[in-house]
């Protein structure tokens, strides 16, 4: 229980010092949060509880392959916001099109061989 603790308090701890981050410096606190650091914890937490270089692998490389379906919902948040749409119409717009871009890969990904 208390390495969950500890992974639950150093995860937030990286959002709320980009969040911080961003509030005086956007740009700075978007290459923060664009840093792979939930992947890259999320790996030594998993290689903590099961050090095992199959799954591990298994792991990175699907992570690969879902980080390529989020990335259009930075390309759309932009412009709905700089054309008057509120932010949580923007974040849903965005949100919604990542869970439609999830859906295709899951669907199309193991058609053309992507280990996921």
């Amino acid at each position: 229980m208390l390495f969950l603790t500890l992974k639950a308090v150093v995860s937030g701890a990286l959002i709320a010092v980009a969040s911080t981050l961003a509030k005086r410096q956007p740009g700075f606190g978007a290459l923060i949060a664009s840093l792979p650091l939930v992947s890259v914890l999320g790996m030594i937490w998993l290689w903590n509880d099961k050090p095992d270089a199959d799954t591990m692998a298994a792991h990175a490389s699907a992570t690969f392959w879902y980080v390529i379906p989020s990335l259009p919902m930075f390309l759309l948040i932009a412009p709905l916001l700089r054309h008057g749409f509120g932010f949580w119409s923007a974040l849903g717009a965005g949100c919604a099109l990542t869970i439609l871009l999830y859906a295709a890969l899951t669907w199309f990904g193991p058609r053309f061989g992507l280990p996921l």
